[in-house]
């Protein structure tokens, strides 16, 4: 009988497109992949440590393995595992770490799965994580998660993902080509680039410093391959959104008037305390060149509260800027402090009641911005790609420009595209819609 694995991923699209390879892998070794919340042979927690929540969470994931099977070998994977493999390594059950080039050699550290009496770590020094390995995931059928490139060159005070992940680096634009044709195959009809700072696309390519391609060369070479929908940019800098970017999107066959656009704060003080490589001045730009292309663009933006120095004034400074940005939705983070970086060193600290304060007004406002968002598209006409999960009796989906809508379930509509009058807001905050017409957008 095949053993069970069962693998958890905490964090990003990045991170689940490597567990859905890394599985891949494994399942390739002869084990069969079961939900996390089964009994298992193998548990695989793909950690995270962009934020405080995401640490505390893995030894919950950890004791939930344990309740499953006492006697299951538990790894631990991931940016957490990169960064404190010690810390993990001691948690009472976890009896294998492994650091950023080792998890993609998982099944090289599965010669039997005994549990030991402390956690055996396998975790290079970052400088050596300079090699790319390519990731997707396919999730609910409707999506893939496709990684393009890896790490980040930027030195942002606050962030430690690349001490997690090393230096900037990219798949080859042959191989994301394959890689996508491969995801079309299986019927999918919506690809989401992903990467740590995939507008820096193409540095590394082939194990070089320089650029062999751009972002922009990219998303004109995806936007040829035959049989994909749907093509959206999960997530770019500012100052590498370049407008040459927006008017090809704007244009495109596959690619979606949906950006989402890092900001992290409103105030230039702030910025450039964080060491961002643009003011917000570059960032009224990028929107509105958006905007002007593609009136009915979805732009979402992350923004950080709570950063050591940031006042009241600078707070407000943010949360006007965004009031009066013709923006879509907010991705709150609230500050948290994290070892090895600059920003951790700094005076001047925010009490925590503070930054919970400012991060529920950002997050109040983003619920004004998003159903202001919705209430201007209400009466037009989308696409929606409908997705796999029934949910109380209906089926959610998605416009071309992130409207969430909702329908009563059919398991008809499932990974189908359907051209839809949006109507009206409903009580849980979706749009209602009207069929255009019967028939299935292939």
């Amino acid at each position: 009988m095949n053993k069970k694995v069962a693998f958890h991923t905490l964090g990003c699209k990045l991170n689940f497109s490597e567990t859905s390879t890394i599985a891949r892998q494994v399942q390739g070794e002869g084990f069969e992949r079961v939900e996390f919340s089964e009994k298992a042979d193998l548990y695989v927690i793909n950690t995270c440590s962009v934020t405080e929540n995401a640490d505390k969470r893995f030894k919950t994931i950890v004791r939930q393995a344990q309740r499953k099977n006492p006697k299951a070998f538990i790894a631990a994977i991931g940016c957490y595992a990169q960064l404190k493999p010690e810390e993990l390594a001691s948690v009472d059950g976890v009896d294998l770490v492994l650091g950023a080039t080792e998890k993609f050699k998982l099944t090289d550290y599965l010669s039997n799965l005994s549990k030991n009496d402390f956690g055996k770590i396998h975790s290079c020094e970052i400088e050596e994580a300079d090699f790319y390995v390519g990731s997707y995931a396919i999730g609910d059928r409707t999506r893939a998660f496709l990684k393009v490139q890896d790490g980040c060159d930027y030195k942002c005070t606050f962030c430690t993902i690349p001490l997690a992940r090393g230096i900037s680096r990219s798949d080859t634009l042959g191989n994301v080509l394959k890689n996508a044709r491969e995801i079309s195959e299986k019927g999918i009809k919506e690809i989401v680039l992903t990467g740590v700072n995939i507008g820096d696309y193409g540095k590394g390519e082939f194990g070089n410093k320089r650029h062999e391609h751009t972002f922009l060369d990219l998303v004109r070479a995806l936007d040829d391959v035959p049989g994909i929908h749907r093509l959206r940019i999960s997530s770019i800098e500012p100052n590498l959104l370049k407008d040459e970017t927006i008017s090809f999107v704007a244009q495109s066959k596959a690619f979606v008037p949906h950006f989402h656009i890092p900001l992290q704060s409103g105030s230039n003080k702030i910025l450039k305390a964080m060491r961002r490589r643009y003011q917000r001045e570059l960032y009224t730009e990028r929107v509105a060149q958006i905007k002007s292309l593609m009136p009915h663009a979805c732009i979402g933006v992350d923004v950080i509260v709570g950063f050591p120095g940031e006042t009241d004034e600078d707070f407000l400074e943010t949360y006007h800027f965004l009031n009066e940005l013709e923006i879509s939705y907010l991705h709150v983070f609230t500050y948290s402090e994290r070892d090895n970086t600059l920003a951790a060193a700094m005076e001047e600290v925010v009490p925590q009641r503070v930054r919970q304060k400012r991060s529920r007004m950002l997050r109040a406002l983003s619920v004004k911005k998003r159903r202001a968002f919705y209430e201007s598209q209400l009466g037009s006409v989308s696409t929606v790609l409908f997705e796999g999960e029934n949910k109380a009796g209906y089926i959610h989906g998605f416009t071309e420009n992130y409207v969430k809508v909702r329908a009563p379930w059919n398991p008809e509509l499932v990974n189908t595209l359907h051209r839809v009058r949006l109507q009206e807001i409903d009580i849980e905050g979706m749009v209602r819609i009207a069929f255009e017409n019967a028939s299935v957008t292939a």
